[in-house]
């Protein structure tokens, strides 16, 4: 049983193409014509890509729409009113870039803060969930935006940036890792508390609810072998963040290789974010499990 593969590489593409955006509205690097066309649409395949990938996790996708709706009460209402707003606005922002070979900072700055503010209310959608621990704590959307911003950094070709943002990615993740492995004990949840029945003495389950999947099983409760889960880290980590440092570190001559060692640095920290990911969602400890037996 694994976490929706929509889910992931929604949070993974988006997480970098509005990383991307964000330093393009900063005016970081400050393209313009032809090359600022390329940066553009790489920016926008990989945020258009992941919100198209998000709406296939829909029970059903046609009513999508219905999702801005409620931005008043709902993380992911206002996470689809941002994502346009970026867009829209950083679409215009391109429009000067690319045919008028202007920048017009103030809509760039605009466009910047719809960027991040995009990643940081899909970090919410997740911190908010009282009934999944790991994610219910402070460092999620630290989490999130710290990816996204390492990334942009590394897309944009922020050199003297990207090694601070990957090195601030890596650190928040380690502690995240460290602190949400004991999240789902300090909750206190069991299935005394889950029931209402502790003060009748122990409560244990007589036999699962029934015997076969459900969505409930299917989407929140995941079951990773601790022996994988740490292989799987170790890679996630290198991936990630150390293989790109190493990558953008290395004093390089001839501007095809600085290119060729940037491109496999972004793709390393592609492969290590995903991974990631993975394990964020798989990792997820609902407590409806504690109903069939699984915490």
């Amino acid at each position: 049983m694994h976490p929706a593969p929509s889910v992931i590489i929604f949070t993974t593409l988006s997480g970098l193409g509005f990383g991307l955006l964000f330093f393009l509205g900063l005016g970081q690097p400050a393209v313009t014509g032809f090359v600022a066309f390329v940066f553009y649409v790489i920016a926008y395949a990989l945020a258009v890509g992941g919100l198209l990938a998000s709406t296939f996790h829909l029970g059903h996708p046609e009513r999508a729409w219905k999702a801005f709706s409620q931005w008043k009460s709902s993380w992911l209402s206002r996470e689809g009113v941002c994502a346009v707003a970026a867009l829209v606005v950083m679409g215009l922002y391109a429009f000067g870039a690319v045919f008028l070979g202007s920048h017009w900072t103030v809509l760039g700055w605009l466009g910047a803060f719809f960027s991040l503010a995009t990643v940081f209310t899909t970090s919410m959608i997740y911190t908010q969930l009282k009934t999944i621990p790991r994610w219910n704590m402070e460092l999620t959307p630290i989490l999130f935006l710290s990816f996204s911003l390492a990334g942009g950094a590394l897309l944009s070709g922020a050199e003297t940036l990207a090694p601070w943002l990957l090195a601030i990615a890596g650190a928040v993740q380690l502690a995240y890792w460290a602190k949400g492995d004991g999240a789902f004990a300090r909750s206190g949840t069991s299935l005394s508390t889950a029931t209402g029945l502790g003060v009748r003495g122990d409560v244990r389950a007589f036999e699962p609810p029934h015997t076969g999947t459900n969505y409930l099983l299917r989407e929140f409760v995941h079951v990773v072998g601790r022996k994988h889960v740490q292989k799987l880290r170790i890679i996630s980590f290198v991936l990630a963040f150390v293989l790109p440092l190493l990558l953008i570190l290395i004093p390089v001559s001839g501007v095809v290789i600085k290119h060729l060692f940037a491109l496999l640095a972004v793709a390393s920290h592609l492969a290590g974010v995903a991974t990631s990911r993975w394990l964020f969602f798989a990792q997820a400890e609902h407590v409806v499990g504690l109903y069939y037996g699984k915490r």
